[in-house]
Order: structure tokens, then sequence, then C-alpha cells
């Protein structure tokens, strides 16, 4: 979807060997990320059960938005829950795994985390879970092209109705 475009969040975390700087995550330092807090220069930020925070850049709304496209963050339950009492017209949409054993397989093939990183992970997924309901929608993530064509539903009739909104 062409008119859309992924923030890329901001994170204290380590960065992988695979991973660039401001292509998956903007690695900050855990300075650079106090100083951007104090400043007001994130959109939202949360900190991690397992350690590292995450939030998003109000530069890459800025710059998002400058290039005529609209912001699609991909965010932790409590990140999207204040974008959403914060700005004006955001949608919330609540990806879940179909069970969570699915969720915890999913997790532990991935194997980008020890046990001890997957077991927090895992709790707070439990939590996630009993914040569903106060999201906008919730896809079920059974099958990857169904899942994709429910979004892609969704994002289509969000936009004709915003701008169906704006027009005189």
């Amino acid at each position: 979807m062409p008119e859309l475009e992924l923030a890329v969040s901001a994170t204290t975390r380590e960065r992988r060997p695979s991973e660039q700087h401001g292509r998956e995550y903007w690695f900050l330092s855990e300075d650079e990320f106090d100083r951007k807090v104090e400043t007001g220069e994130l959109l939202e930020w949360v900190q991690l059960d397992w350690g590292p925070r995450s939030g998003t850049l109000r530069t890459e709304i800025d710059r998002i938005r400058a290039a005529g496209r609209i912001p699609l963050l991909d965010l932790e339950t409590e990140g999207a829950l204040h974008v959403r009492d914060r700005v004006r017209g955001a949608v919330t949409v609540f990806v879940r795994a179909p069970s969570f054993e699915e969720n915890e397989r999913r997790l532990r093939e991935r194997a980008t985390e020890d046990e001890s990183e997957i077991e927090k992970r895992l709790a707070a997924a439990r939590a996630q879970l009993a914040q569903a309901d106060e999201f906008d929608y919730v896809i079920v993530n059974d099958d990857l092209d169904r899942a994709v064509g429910e979004l892609e539903e969704i994002v289509r009739k969000e936009l004709a109705t915003a701008g169906s909104m704006s027009a005189p």
C-alpha cells in the first residue's frame, strides 16, 4: 500500500549483526534515549520488561508525512494505546497469534532471545492479550495471507472514512 510507510522505531537494545541503523531500528544509547524523552522528541516510548526501551521518533512521523504518506507504527500495546489517546484519527489494530501456545512456539522458533527473555516476553504477551479489547480492531494471525488481507481491508476502510470526513 504505497500510501503507508512504516515508521522505524528507536531502541536502546544492542544491534544484531544483520541489522542496520535506520533500517530495522534507530539504535540509541541510553543517554541519547534519555535526551529524546526529556526534549519531547518521542511520540511514545515504553520500557520493555526484558530490558531495552523502544519508542517512535517524532522526526520519523514528520519524514513520512512530508513524503505525502501515512505513518504506520508497529508498537507494543502500551505505546499503541498512548498514541491512540494523543493522536487524533489514530487507528489501532491488535494482531495476535491464534493461541498462546502458537505465540510461544513462534517466539522460540525465532531463536533471537535467551530463555530468561523468552519468559519475560511470554509474561508480557499474557498481559497484552488482556488489552486486545481496547483496540479498534483485532486480527488473528492464523494464516498470513488472510491476516494481511484483513489488515488491508481495515486500512482501505479507514482511509476511505478519513477521506470522506475531510471532503467539503
